[in-house]
């Protein structure tokens, strides 16, 4: 059986771990703390410390809990301007990861790789190489997309999962949108809940090899429409930001569903509903 080590043990790290426990794997998780760790054991997952900063030890770390596959679950940080180390952080994993001899790695990346266009994006339509030449590619988009291609030259098996706009537990899409500038009547609304994130990831790890997919929910409405019953779901009287009719891209997850994952919400707004 599979040893796992999930680097990052947060909003999804943390159930991803305790999903894959109840699958039979065994599970290491990381946290930047040794209070982390005792929180972890009081949750009964084995932690281990690890700063993405001072990775000095990682590799040995991995080695010796006996890791054939590494998931990186974390974020880049851009909305607290730490995005420009995210790069170098997933550098630094896969280096890790090779120098313990891991067989696999999983990143869990972002749809934020894609281009800023209105068309409908599936997984070819982004890459380090297109973004270094294409203005519609955010400077954000770029660090990822640098991040993707150090897993994509690992030599090591892997699975990148571009998840979009996360929601669920603790992430109710109701208490970000008095944050949002504006909403679009024709800008689909490319949301996955936690539960098909942790699907997504774990069928990553046992099924897909070499392989990078959109991990999104496959029917959804506009962000107008999802986020008014966002508000409506929480009884909230609260208006929505400015409604204007710009259009944006939208996440495919085809590939994901034809490689034979089978999303537990078909739809973003049974997706909306799932946590009451």
């Amino acid at each position: 059986m599979k040893h796992i080590a999930i680097i990052g043990a947060g909003w999804l790290g943390l159930p991803l771990a305790k999903h894959l426990q109840t699958l039979g794997y065994q599970v290491s998780a990381s946290r930047t703390s040794q209070a982390g760790i005792e929180q972890l054991a009081a949750q009964e997952i084995q932690g281990f410390v690890c700063d993405l900063n001072n990775p000095l030890h990682l590799a040995d770390t991995l080695a010796s809990l006996g890791c054939d596959t590494v998931v990186g679950s974390f974020p880049p940080g851009f909305r607290r301007g730490q995005g420009d180390e995210y790069a170098q952080q997933w550098q630094d994993l896969v280096s890790a990861a090779q120098r313990a001899q891991c067989k696999k790695i999983i990143m869990i990346s972002s749809t934020t790789v894609y281009p800023s266009r209105a068309e409908a994006m599936t997984e070819q339509q982004a890459s380090l190489a297109l973004a270094q030449s294409d203005a519609d590619f955010s400077a954000n988009a770029k660090v990822m997309l640098q991040a993707e291609q150090s897993v994509l030259d690992s030599g090591l098996d892997y699975a990148v999962v571009r998840c979009s706009g996360l929601i669920g537990p603790d992430r109710h899409p109701s208490r970000f949108a008095a944050r949002l500038k504006q909403v679009s009547t024709l800008a689909p609304a490319n949301m996955l809940h936690l539960d098909d994130a942790i699907g997504a990831v774990t069928f990553a790890v046992e099924h897909l090899q070499s392989d990078v997919v959109n991990a999104t929910t496959p029917n959804t409405v506009s962000k107008a429409e999802f986020y008014q019953a966002a508000l409506d779901a929480v009884a909230s009287t609260d208006p929505l930001p400015a409604v204007v009719d710009v259009a944006d891209k939208l996440i495919v997850a085809d590939k994901l569903v034809c490689a034979g994952y089978q999303f537990h919400y078909l739809n973003t707004l049974e997706a909306l509903n799932a946590d009451g």
